[in-house]
């Protein structure tokens, strides 16, 4: 009997190394066709690129524009922020940073220049801190990029998610400075979403905080949200730094928060992202045509 049982258990563990194997195949070979459909994308330039309005809702003016790269959806991704998350998974992402920001920076000016829309918009491009603190990335070649492509530094503003933790401040504040004494603005993005907010505006002094739109949503109805947005306005007065609020969906949130002298604010009920530039201004009434972004 005792054999019986110790062959069992030889069994079942025999069984279970082998599945163990075999799962570790399979995301081994899942891992290789994302990487290469990812080198794909960087080699054909293979990525949506739509851009998002910021508008100062005082006057309904469109400040600048957010820029957006998305694939295509595939079985190998499911959603944006699958592929997004194996990109940072990957040895690949100081590459795949350049790429977004040139591709970004050429496709923004090649949209403004078919048009009739004027030429000093602000553009807002998503930055991984760990890729500012790299001393490739800052060697000018972006300066040359925008020399190239007629766009003042003045005109970008590298927004950092503060989902990506900063480590070391001191040494992120010198890079900063580095790239505001060559004209670029700093926002801090998803402000509000995490325990690293506060130290992370502190330390690095940016000239836009981005609230996380879990602080806007229903904002009108909750006096929780409202008294800490109140806070963050205040300590942005103090600091000299503009505000945007993120994921406006409904006209109620959007009064609410004119009303309490928000300056900037991005949104589907301001502007949808689009491939093509377009100003934005008031998009829904009431709950209408509510959608995640």
């Amino acid at each position: 009997m005792e054999s019986i049982v110790r062959q069992s258990v030889k069994t079942s563990s025999l069984f279970t190394y082998l599945k163990h194997l075999y799962q570790h195949h399979q995301e081994n070979t899942l891992y290789v066709k994302r990487l290469k459909v990812l080198e794909k994308i960087i080699q054909n330039k293979d990525l949506h690129t739509y851009f998002q309005p910021i508008v100062d809702i005082q006057t309904m003016e469109t400040l600048g524009f957010e820029a957006l790269n998305r694939p295509e959806i595939s079985d190998l991704f499911g959603t944006v922020d699958h592929f997004y998350e194996f990109v940072g998974q990957t040895d690949k992402v100081f590459l795949f940073e350049c790429f977004c920001r040139n591709l970004s920076l050429q496709r923004f000016k090649g949209r403004l220049s078919g048009g009739m829309l004027r030429k000093d918009f602000v553009l807002f491009l998503n930055i991984h801190p760990n890729v500012l603190l790299d001393k490739s990335y800052h060697s000018g070649e972006t300066l040359q990029l925008l020399k190239e492509l007629d766009i003042k530094p003045q005109q970008v503003v590298f927004e950092l998610t503060e989902r990506s933790a900063v480590i070391d401040f001191v040494e992120f504040e010198r890079v900063l400075s580095h790239y505001r004494s060559q004209g670029y603005r700093i926002a801090v993005d998803d402000v509000g979403s995490g325990y690293n907010s506060l130290k992370t505006l502190i330390y690095l002094k940016p000239e836009f905080i981005k609230l996380d739109r879990s602080l806007i949503q229903f904002i009108d109805k909750h006096s929780e949200q409202q008294q800490l947005v109140t806070l963050l306005m205040k300590y942005a007065e103090q600091a000299g730094t503009k505000m945007i609020a993120e994921g406006i969906e409904r006209i109620e949130e959007l009064d609410y928060l004119q009303q309490i002298g928000i300056h900037y604010a991005q949104g589907y009920a301001l502007g949808k992202p689009a491939m093509d530039i377009q100003l934005g201004g008031i998009q829904v009434s009431g709950d209408e045509n509510r959608g995640s972004h």
